[in-house]
């Protein structure tokens, strides 16, 4: 699955400092650093879960909400390839609950990069019945999500990963991807330019 992708290296599971409840499951140990450390097979396992889910749904059906703005040009790829929505930036109240509003949609599905910035997407998603499917790092909590999805979810090259992989999951799925073929974007067309940040995790 992982098309030589050297997943150690693209710092999907390097977590943070802290470590909840919901996601103890998912990981292995904490770095030197106090860095919580997750399972990345654990991670590959969940994204091949999730795919199996988004297409039994159906991609059509699907929406995307991301409040990362490090995950920016993942999502665009993302829902570029497959044919999804997506939501960026602010989340704005009723887009799932208020049928009256003009920006009212009525997803089957919905993806989420960090259920804590996309706390009102999950909220609402919840409230209306709609199944979540979550990116989580090691300091979030999971209560509403119906698939985690374990991973480093402030990362840019991480994200990059996380998206790379599932597109190229649901293709395979699909039938329109060989296990063995070549994707037409390569992870770092996945990633988010941004300035150089001394704080950014890998």
């Amino acid at each position: 699955m992982s098309q030589q992708v050297d997943i150690e290296r693209t710092g999907i599971k390097i977590g943070t400092t802290i470590k909840t409840k919901f996601m103890r499951h998912f990981i292995t140990e904490a770095d030197t650093n106090g860095c919580y450390m997750i399972n990345s097979d654990i991670t590959l396992s969940r994204i091949r879960v999730a795919a199996k889910f988004i297409n039994r749904i159906g991609t059509e059906n699907l929406i995307v909400c991301s409040g990362v703005t490090k995950a920016d040009t993942p999502t665009e790829k993302f829902c570029e390839m497959l044919g999804v929505k997506r939501l960026t930036g602010r989340f704005m109240p009723g887009t799932l609950t208020n049928p009256s509003l003009s920006y009212y949609i009525e997803p089957k599905l919905v993806l989420v990069t960090d259920p804590q910035i996309d706390e009102q997407a999950v909220t609402e998603a919840t409230n209306a019945g709609i199944p979540v499917i979550g990116i989580s790092n090691t300091n979030n909590i999971t209560s509403k999500l119906d698939i985690i999805i374990p991973a480093n979810n402030k990362g840019i090259t991480a994200l990059a990963t996380v998206f790379w992989l599932l597109v190229r999951q649901i293709l395979i799925e699909k039938g329109e991807l060989k296990e063995d073929g070549e994707m037409p974007h390569t992870i770092d067309e996945f990633e988010t330019k941004m300035a150089e940040d001394p704080d950014t995790q890998t």
